[in-house]
């Protein structure tokens, strides 16, 4: 267990901290462009977008989700250098990106929770007048700190909802225990943390813990903030770094952040293995959220959920993390600045997902998001034109994925952005 340090990290230190944990790098920008075209040729559709457009707005705006944060940072540094349209993402969380979309505030929200009942802007997006679009999936990991435990921390659905149910009180409780024998000797009592605004992230957590546990279902529930129904007060705080401060401020805390953002800091953070629904503690990387993503049905909404999956390789706490746009746009320029980095994301930017901490969107995924891309409208036509979206029969049924950008070439792209 590596100590714990105080983490405090914006947008763009957390991209410089990806940095570190990806690698020294001897890339330019340029060629991260280059070799995102060259790998990504796996999804029909991919450099497409490929220059500016002078009739296009220079500049979107959006805000929202900070699961998937740091891929954004680093598509938005690489589209900018390819089209020179910039693109300012705000964070804040995925209850402030639904409501400044709903609000005309920004171009675009993001989300990590399909949109529910109580969100502003339900009607509209029931209505079809704002559109989710799934962007790619991350995880959710279990940080800790345990100084004396030199383990990997394994939990099982059983023991990491009774952290959080406060059934279970103490690190050598035996049914923690059984699964690391490690912790026989840790008498520290267990301090749950959790996030205090709307979040995403809490969402995708809490929404596990009532898949796993009848007990959480009937009595906290899910939701992006649980305000006084967290059953054990524990720490609380904001944002991923709030969270990572908590953890790192007493010995003995737990507490839940995006996989992204724990391998990005620096030191890593060190986060828990889980048992997976088909009995195997798993280790989250992409390849695990890959292996979470197998979906059987996709429903035309794109509400899908892949969380505890079946697969024997599945990371359990995994998720995708969704765009909301208005599906009709009123300025020209814009729509079309905005359909333009859409397209782009779902097609080229899916290569630089694996080197950050995501997996790819499954090509049935993408095949559906197109649909939804070409839906959007500007003075009664599509707003993205057939030149810049071919549609692409050859995914239906097809189970390509991206081949990856390199690590060290992703690292550039955003040692370039950041440098300036």
């Amino acid at each position: 267990m590596r100590n714990f340090k105080t983490f405090s990290l914006s947008t763009a230190s957390a991209a410089i901290a990806a940095l570190i944990v990806l690698g020294s790098v001897a890339s330019t920008a340029g060629a991260a462009q280059a070799t995102a075209a060259a790998t990504a040729a796996a999804i029909p559709g991919t450099g497409l977008v490929n220059g500016p457009d002078k009739t296009e707005a220079q500049k979107l705006n959006g805000s929202g989700a900070t699961f998937p944060q740091i891929l954004y940072t680093n598509w938005i540094s690489t589209y900018n250098k390819l089209t020179g349209v910039q693109i300012n993402y705000g964070g804040g969380g995925s209850g402030k990106g639904i409501g400044d979309i709903n609000d005309k505030k920004v171009d675009f929200g993001a989300s990590d929770a399909y949109i529910g009942k109580t969100d502003p802007g339900y009607d509209k997006v029931m209505a079809g007048d704002e559109i989710f679009i799934p962007m790619t999936e991350g995880a959710v990991v279990l940080i800790y700190n345990l100084p004396g435990f030199k383990d990997t921390l394994k939990l099982t659905p059983d023991t990491l909802s009774g952290i959080y149910l406060g059934t279970i009180k103490k690190w050598n409780d035996p049914k923690l225990v059984a699964d690391n024998p490690g912790l026989s000797t840790v008498t520290a009592g267990i301090i749950p943390v959790h996030r205090t605004d709307s979040s995403g992230t809490t969402n995708i957590f809490t929404s596990y813990l009532s898949a796993i546990s009848a007990d959480w279902k009937s009595g906290p529930g899910n939701g992006k903030d649980l305000g006084t129904k967290w059953p054990v007060a524990g720490l609380s705080d904001s944002g991923n770094n709030g969270v990572a401060a908590s953890v790192s401020s007493k010995t003995g805390t737990i507490g839940y952040v995006e996989l992204s953002y724990a391998a990005a800091t620096t030191p890593k953070l060190t986060y828990a293995d889980l048992k997976n629904s088909a009995g195997n503690f798993v280790t989250a990387t992409g390849a695990s959220i890959t292996a979470s993503a197998s979906l059987k049905t996709i429903p035309d909404s794109l509400n899908i959920s892949i969380l505890n999956a079946a697969d024997p390789a599945a990371y359990p706490i995994s998720a995708p993390t969704w765009q909301i746009v208005y599906k009709t746009q009123t300025d020209p320029a814009v729509a079309l600045a905005l359909t333009r980095f859409l397209w782009w994301e779902l097609h080229d930017g899916q290569a630089y997902a694996s080197a950050l901490g995501f997996a790819p969107l499954p090509a049935g995924v993408i095949k559906i998001a197109e649909q939804k891309v070409l839906s959007i409208q500007v003075n009664g036509k599509q707003a993205l034109p057939t030149a810049y979206a071919t549609p692409n029969p050859s995914v239906v049924g097809a189970t390509s994925t991206p081949t990856a950008v390199p690590a060290a070439t992703v690292a550039a792209t955003v040692a370039a952005t950041a440098a300036k």
